[in-house]
């Protein structure tokens, strides 16, 4: 039986994928459990457990869990990429179109009149004028799984669309609109677009991604969209170039202390994934994967392991190894299994930067004491025996 802890409100569905004759549900805070299933609950503060092998959030974004400590102690952190993109996708158009319309301004008028509403609203309502998108030029900073949503419906929706993504997938530059313009340079799309929409990661490479700097390429009264991460948009950068007018409006579903009541600031409470649809389906990809990983060792969309997986050989046991990525890691493993006589039937090995993990199906007695005396060695992190 494996025990896992709930640490967020998990759907009902996703629960009920693990099964009662193979997992134990515990909704209580704590680290005495071989997986936690989890959405925004901040743990970098916890102590693991040597018994806590996975972590599976529930959504993209990883930085409520210490992943780097995670992985020095064999513990495999997994998010769900993509799987409330069209949420975050939809939510960034009503950004894009507020930025255009006026629409929260108008909205906040309308609701301070009192009398001869009807004859008020036709005198006033210029003061709302805004324009269309259609025949407008959107650029698209990151084509991941919502940038190229975001991208293709702009093409619906009558836009011209540039797109910038150094790092794109196969799979999502297979699925990109042919009507999407890339563009290798970002000076380019700066310089074009009439609206600018950033759909990054958050790391010391994209911190304060959108500054000062390439502001002035942009055009006077560019309309700037941040539905992915906070500190990806400089914000003093952003405030002066408002209150300038180069930026003529700013929609940010993270708001920030700097941003909150700010002019020309549109602040939503980040809303990208929050509907039941994005819940659900994050909620099932961190639970599958989480099961995966438990029952069969496999490893897909893990943020700090290498994606690691393999068929199962049928009347075998697996071995699955968490290890620093050194040299003669593999020699030592198979000297290892030939010690106690272990014939290896089949054997994957995949590295990601600093650590790497290895599956290897055998035929023969490997016992808990012998898992024990492998994490002995320099370098391994964790090893775990799957009859």
């Amino acid at each position: 039986m494996y025990k896992v802890a709930l640490f967020n409100k998990i759907p009902k569905e996703s629960q009920n994928m693990l099964s009662e004759n193979k997992y134990i549900l515990v909704n209580e805070q704590i680290s005495e459990v071989d997986g936690i299933v989890m959405r925004s609950m901040d743990i970098h503060d916890m102590k693991f457990s040597r018994q806590l092998k996975a972590i599976a959030r529930s959504g993209a974004g990883t930085n409520n869990i210490p992943v780097e400590r995670c992985a020095e102690e064999g513990i495999v952190v997994f998010n769900s990429p993509g799987a409330n993109a069209n949420a975050v996708c939809e939510l960034t158009f009503l950004g894009l179109l507020i930025s255009s319309r006026k629409i929260v301004d108008s909205i906040n008028w309308t609701k301070n009149l009192k009398q001869d509403v009807a004859v008020t609203v036709e005198k006033g309502k210029s003061q709302f004028v805004g324009p269309e998108i259609k025949g407008k030029t959107l650029g698209v900073i990151g084509l991941g799984n919502v940038g190229h949503l975001v991208a293709n419906l702009g093409v619906k929706l009558g836009m011209e669309v540039i797109g910038y993504d150094p790092y794109i997938s196969v799979k999502n530059a297979l699925s990109l609109s042919w009507d999407v313009q890339y563009s290798d340079s970002l000076d380019e799309l700066y310089k074009r677009a009439d609206y600018i929409t950033i759909h990054v990661p958050l790391n010391d490479e994209t911190r304060n991604y959108i500054h000062k700097d390439n502001i002035k390429l942009m055009k006077d009264g560019v309309k700037l969209l941040n539905f992915a991460r906070d500190g990806l948009v400089n914000d003093n950068d952003i405030l002066e170039a408002l209150e300038s007018g180069k930026v003529s409006y700013f929609v940010s579903d993270l708001p920030n202390e700097r941003l909150v009541g700010a002019k020309n600031v549109v602040c939503i409470p980040h809303l990208g994934g929050s509907t039941p649809e994005a819940e659900n389906n994050c909620a099932e990809m961190a639970v599958s994967q989480l099961t995966e990983y438990l029952e069969h060792g496999n490893i897909r969309n893990s943020v700090n392991f290498p994606e690691c997986t393999m068929d199962r050989y049928p009347n075998t046991k697996r071995i699955v190894v968490l290890n620093k990525n050194i040299p003669n890691m593999i020699s030592t493993l198979t000297s290892v299994l030939a010690k106690y006589n272990i014939n290896i039937i089949g054997m994957v090995n995949k590295s990601q930067g600093n650590f790497a993990c290895n599956i290897i199906d055998v035929n023969g007695e490997f016992t808990e004491e012998q898992v024990r005396e492998m994490e002995d060695f320099p370098g391994i992190l964790r090893v775990m025996l799957i009859n």
